[in-house]
């Protein structure tokens, strides 16, 4: 039970307690400025795009991507392979970007699967989403598509994403990890509902990373060869088929192969069964976007299949393991900032936000001049720019080129064909919270239309077994959370933490009570 925990387990408790009755300090940037809104981002109009002038969310997100050196902050734990994609079906009404122009056509790739919470050294069959990033190499430079196993994402507003991963790593004082900072940040922000309960059913954690989906899950705009312009998201649905661990199966894992997912993939293919995934579409017009019943462009909900059919597009196989895992897998980076002309993003702010962050991340992390490393260096196009010296330069620095613009010497120019389309802005820019959006609907079709009875069982047990572990206020409004998706839900829930609970007084009770006997039978 929760007030019977050890001191390391009750720290956050405990240093509350030691400030009394001290009201919170006033928060501030790095520089002592404080702000007014630490939870939402500074967008023009509630579905608009951020602006750099939000110097609120670089600051946090510029220190947060250097917070560990050299180690991913998230996503450390990971696998990677390379093969190709190949085009199945037409879709340049769409798109315009060459890697589609024409059914046959391939284009060779690079994939890492990760899970996210975990550091380098921690066990493959934790319960966590796993990342699911594809760098395609084309001839108008790469494109990433960085992506996870769930369509889906834990919050909708990039400002509160160091906040979300903080709540997932480890205690700043017990480097332990902590399961009040989880579900203590979880049950304050009722949009992870989605997430998290898919988080805890039977697709928490993946049987190897052969047998999981792949999502881009952010929503892009596809453009084509007329400058017409959709909504996208992008699919990738496993060929060999959905296969889960169960909790008994995982935990074994965890402890006599914790690299099972990463062994799983070598060894299929070095033995020939090379995996492979079919890439679909989704497409939404400007249109359905304006009369969507939610925002289209949140995170944390999906674009329903029946209204918004998969359209194939082909197929991804992998075919060639890593030949140095830190020099093709460890230096692997992806930067959603890299879209080839015909992708673009849209205003999702968690794609806004991750435009900066990504490739910020990189720069500190492997050099300023990381897209020099082969496995990220984009060889089936010409680069050339004014970008000059830093550290790790692997090449000629571009010579007694010019590195100034514009200058009168035939150097390297704009090309007005390559302009980004143009999208309207009309609304005030301040900062919207959108904490108050539907964050139960898709969720309660997920537990009451997509789930079987079983599956339900499995998730009220395996959403208690983590909750069990939090203070009684927080498992109280986390149930709480549970019951507005769906009654049935929350007090599946509430019923087996009363049990943990129960169970938790009694052992306790039985513990206090043995030193007190001891002492008497000394008198």
């Amino acid at each position: 039970m929760a007030d019977s925990r050890d001191k390391a387990t009750d720290q956050m408790k405990i240093w509350k307690e030691s400030r009394g009755a001290m009201r919170p300090d006033t928060l501030t940037t790095g520089g002592g400025h404080p702000i007014g809104d630490k939870l939402n981002l500074q967008t023009a109009g509630p579905r608009g795009p951020l602006l750099v002038q939000d110097v609120i969310f670089t600051d946090e997100m510029a220190h947060f991507d250097r917070e560990r050196i050299p180690e991913r902050v998230v996503h450390a734990k990971g696998a990677g392979a390379f093969g190709y994609f190949e085009v199945t079906h037409d879709i340049t009404r769409y798109c315009k970007a060459k890697l589609f122009e024409h059914i046959g056509k391939t284009t060779p790739i690079a994939i890492r699967f990760s899970t996210v919470a975990g550091e380098s050294g921690s066990a493959d069959t934790v319960r966590d989403p796993r990342g699911f990033a594809v760098k395609f190499y084309t001839e108008e430079g790469n494109w990433d598509l960085t992506g996870n196993n769930t369509p889906i994402f834990f919050i909708r507003d990039a400002m509160l994403f160091p906040s979300f991963i903080h709540s997932q790593k480890r205690n700043p004082q017990t480097h332990m990890k902590d399961p009040d900072m989880v579900w203590d940040f979880m049950s304050l922000r009722p949009e992870s509902l989605h997430q998290v309960s898919f988080l805890f059913s039977d697709r928490g954690i993946p049987d190897g990373h052969r047998h999981m989906n792949g999502y881009g899950s952010h929503t892009f705009k596809l453009v084509n060869a007329n400058g017409d312009c959709v909504y996208c998201k992008f699919h990738f649905k496993t060929d060999q088929g959905i296969k889960n661990l169960s909790v008994k199966e995982a935990e074994k894992l965890a402890s006599t192969n914790p690299d099972y997912s990463i062994s799983d993939l070598f060894n299929a293919i070095s033995n020939g069964n090379f995996p492979s995934w079919t890439f679909y579409i989704q497409v939404m017009t400007f249109e359905q976007a304006e009369r969507f019943q939610f925002n289209p462009f949140d995170l944390t909900k999906v674009w329903p299949h029946k209204d918004y059919p998969l359209i194939p597009v082909g197929k991804i196989v992998l075919n060639r393991n890593p030949s140095n895992y830190f020099a093709e897998v460890e230096q692997m980076a992806f930067d959603p900032s890299n879209m080839p002309r015909g992708i673009e993003p849209s205003p999702d702010k968690m794609l806004q936000g991750r435009l900066f962050a990504y490739p910020d991340t990189h720069r500190h992390r492997l050099g300023a001049n990381y897209l020099q490393i082969p496995v990220n260096c984009p060889y089936r196009a010409r680069v050339a720019n004014y970008q000059r010296d830093g550290p790790m330069c692997m090449f000629d620095n571009q010579g007694g080129a010019p590195n100034y613009y514009p200058n009168s010497f035939s150097a390297p120019d704009c090309q007005p064909q390559f302009v980004e389309t143009k999208f309207r802005v009309s609304q005030d820019v301040t900062r919207y919270n959108s904490n108050d959006d539907d964050n139960v609907t898709q969720v309660r079709n997920f537990y009451t239309k997509v789930l079987s009875e079983e599956e339900r069982r499995r998730l009220c047990e395996n959403m208690a077994g983590a909750l069990k572990d939090a203070q009684l206020f927080i498992q109280k409004r986390m149930v709480e959370n549970l019951k507005a998706v769906d009654p049935d839900y929350g007090n599946r829930v509430q019923t087996l933490l009363n049990k943990y609970n129960a169970e938790s007084q009694k052992n306790s009770v039985r513990v206090y009570s043995r030193p007190a006997a001891a002492e008497i039978s000394k008198m």
